[in-house]
């Protein structure tokens, strides 16, 4: 069984680069590279991962390319471009030629603007996407899943995926606004979710797996076993929990929910399929 970790990341930290990690995150703030993973994924029988990108640069795209030149455990790459760029094609279609690189992401639950996704110099930037076989990682909160499900309507041929299955409000025990927004996303059959980033939504360090069972409920009801694949968030879920202990929520909850056959879908075949990784 071919298993891929969907959804990590790396970086060599500097402060002005990851802004983003604060004080209550300063574990994080060091570097975090495949040799610190590597072993990780042997151990949890992983065959590779897709590293996606932190921080919103082209210099991010060469950093994480560079290391999956030189990583076999890199089986692709999420990078980031600047959608809303006039040239945006151009950065596209040299990107592209890279083997590993598949998919873009942009940092949308950052935007202030909660209607982001739907500016028009941004639409045209995703409108490129398709030309170049290039996925798109959907990073938002739940009060954008209403843009997010406009979004998505414009480009019904457009390969996307819902990050951390759009970071629901797990310790407030919020749901039903978010459920109702992701049955909604859902219906659309481009779209795929990761099962990732959970832990960072609930209460650090003390929550319990069953904290997380309401809300892997209402997606695996959503998208089925054809359009879910795991993911780790590593190292950011190292906030909230050990690499090992965030991968068996979704291993524990599978195994008693869904056939083989539907576990390794959601393990790694999912993942090779939509991003189509070389394996």
């Amino acid at each position: 069984m071919i298993k891929i970790d969907a959804h990590q990341h790396y970086w060599s930290y500097d402060p002005v680069n990851y802004n983003w990690i604060n004080d209550d995150m300063k574990i994080l703030k060091r570097d975090f590279l495949p040799d610190d993973l590597s072993p990780i994924l042997k151990e949890n029988n992983f065959d590779g991962s897709v590293a996606v990108q932190a921080r919103p640069s082209a210099e991010e795209n060469t950093f994480l390319l560079n290391l999956a030149d030189h990583h076999e455990i890199i089986k692709g790459v999420v990078g980031w471009v600047d959608l809303q760029a006039e040239n945006v094609e151009k950065q596209l279609e040299e990107l592209a030629k890279h083997p590993k690189l598949c998919g873009i992401r942009h940092l949308v639950q950052d935007e202030p603007d909660d209607q982001f996704l739907l500016r028009k110099d941004f639409k045209r930037g995703i409108s490129y996407l398709k030309k170049y076989d290039l996925t798109y990682d959907i990073l938002i909160f739940p009060r954008h899943l209403p843009a997010a499900i406009e979004f998505v309507q414009d480009f019904p041929e457009q390969k996307f995926v819902l990050d951390h299955i759009a970071k629901p409000y797990i310790k407030d025990h919020k749901i039903d606004n978010w459920a109702k927004g992701l049955m909604a996303l859902a219906k659309h059959p481009k779209v795929f979710c990761k099962l990732s980033g959970m832990v960072t939504e609930a209460v650090w360090n003390q929550w319990t797996e069953s904290d997380f069972k309401p809300y892997l409920d209402v997606v695996f009801e959503a998208f089925g076993s054809d359009r879910l694949m795991i993911g780790s968030d590593w190292p950011v879920c190292t906030l909230s929990g050990e690499y090992d202990e965030v991968i068996k929520i979704v291993d524990n909850y599978i195994e008693s929910n869904v056939s083989g056959r539907e576990r390794e879908k959601i393990l790694g075949q999912n993942a090779v399929q939509f991003y189509g990784l070389n394996i």
